[in-house]
């Protein structure tokens, strides 16, 4: 299956998530990899937690997650992850499509639901996550902008600058993030997400990925291959050449 993300915790321990509810796992700097976990299991485990939540807590809610939760059992494992971030050898999460939302206490030998706890009821695409000095934040589909004060007990939904989809995340200073997405959109927050200004980009073609480098330089590229950078924080974009 096609894979679409990489994370490594250090030099030997890394895990890459993909297609198929897919996640893999490296003990030896990807070397070797084994299979931690599919999309049959995930479904079963958003099955199992949300009978045990109507059991405990009846309602339109628990019923709604019963009928999602079966309907992933039925389609089988064709959902895709598109995020993974582990904190620690053992403490990490994976992110994916309809809202799936997993997180592992133990290096990835075991896997809980944790979609109760991410206020996202139109079960929206989960595309980036980022950490910024102990404050978490997951962007997704329709500009969906969640942060978590709490370290990942709850993520509530954040008034979000963007309409179309945020494909990516960036920490820019130590109270700085950077969203980028769709027909090239990028937003700045430099207060942990409580505002947002648009940062300037002369051509609507989507970001699709970014990486902040070791001097503290931004870099995104979008659809057509082109590369910009940003060197002041992620306040402007400039395009560049990596030749």
């Amino acid at each position: 299956v096609t894979l679409t993300r990489l994370y490594f915790v250090d030099s030997q321990f890394g895990w890459a998530v993909g297609h198929g509810g897919v996640v893999l796992h490296s003990e030896d700097g990807g070397a070797t990899w084994k299979k931690q976990l599919d999309g049959v299991e995930a479904a079963q485990i958003e099955l199992n937690t949300a009978v045990n939540m109507q059991a405990a807590l009846p309602g339109q809610a628990a019923d709604r997650r019963l009928s999602s939760a079966n309907r992933l059992v039925e389609e089988g494992a064709d959902k895709p992850l598109l995020a993974v971030h582990f904190f620690d050898r053992r403490s990490g999460l994976v992110l994916g499509a309809y809202g799936l939302a997993l997180s592992t206490q133990d290096g990835g030998e075991s896997w809980h639901s944790m979609t109760d706890r991410v206020d996202n009821p139109m079960g929206l695409h989960l595309y980036s996550f980022l950490d910024v000095n102990g404050t978490y934040f997951i962007a997704g589909e329709q500009g969906i902008l969640l942060r978590s004060e709490d370290h990942g007990i709850s993520y509530t939904a954040l008034d979000s600058p963007a309409s179309g989809t945020i494909f990516g995340l960036l920490q820019t200073s130590p109270r700085g993030v950077l969203t980028y997405g769709l027909r090239g959109k990028a937003y700045l927050s430099e207060d942990r997400g409580a505002s947002w200004s648009r940062v300037a980009n002369n051509q609507p073609v989507t970001l699709t990925a970014g990486a902040r480098l070791g001097n503290g330089d931004l870099i995104l590229v979008d659809e057509t291959g082109r590369t910009l950078v940003s060197k002041d924080a992620g306040r402007s974009l400039m395009a560049s050449s990596l030749a």
